[in-house]
């Protein structure tokens, strides 16, 4: 995939991200936070078998034994990362979580790169990631104060 689709699906992706702690948090109110991430997960599943099964790759898990250890975590940073967002959109608001969660995740980000961690190419920290960091962290304090 070219650098500007990329770009383009990923802000589209983040876009929908903000929808889904409300979206979760209403359906938590109902039924738990953890039922709620549960049949957050048990949809997002079904989703995936469906496009699976229509893109004929459902047969296509032969390679699975040969994936480290550390490449089956996914699915629990997931269900964390939901159970979190739902737990806490109703203190810090839809602007709250999304700021603290990309904060978060940059800076994890830049620091797997820097190391080269999980099978990705190592890249410098340079000063400028360090500013981007440092203004990401100022601009998530920024949201939660006014909350």
């Amino acid at each position: 995939m070219d650098r500007l689709s990329a770009t383009l699906l990923m802000t589209g992706a983040g876009a929908a991200l903000a929808t889904q702690a409300p979206i979760n948090l209403r359906l938590a109110r109902s039924i738990g936070t953890w039922p709620a991430a549960l049949v957050s997960f048990t949809v997002g599943a079904l989703v995936l078998f469906v496009i699976c099964v229509v893109a004929g790759r459902l047969t296509n898990f032969s390679g699975v034994g040969g994936a480290p250890w550390w490449a089956f975590v996914g699915g629990a940073i997931g269900a964390a990362l939901v159970t979190s967002t739902i737990s806490t959109v109703g203190t810090l608001g839809a602007g709250g979580i999304a700021a603290t969660a990309i904060a978060g995740q940059l800076t994890a980000s830049v620091v797997i790169d820097r190391f080269g961690l999980f099978g990705l190419r190592s890249s410098a920290l340079t000063l400028g990631k360090v500013a981007g960091i440092l203004l990401l962290a100022l601009g998530a304090w920024l949201i939660l104060r006014e909350r």
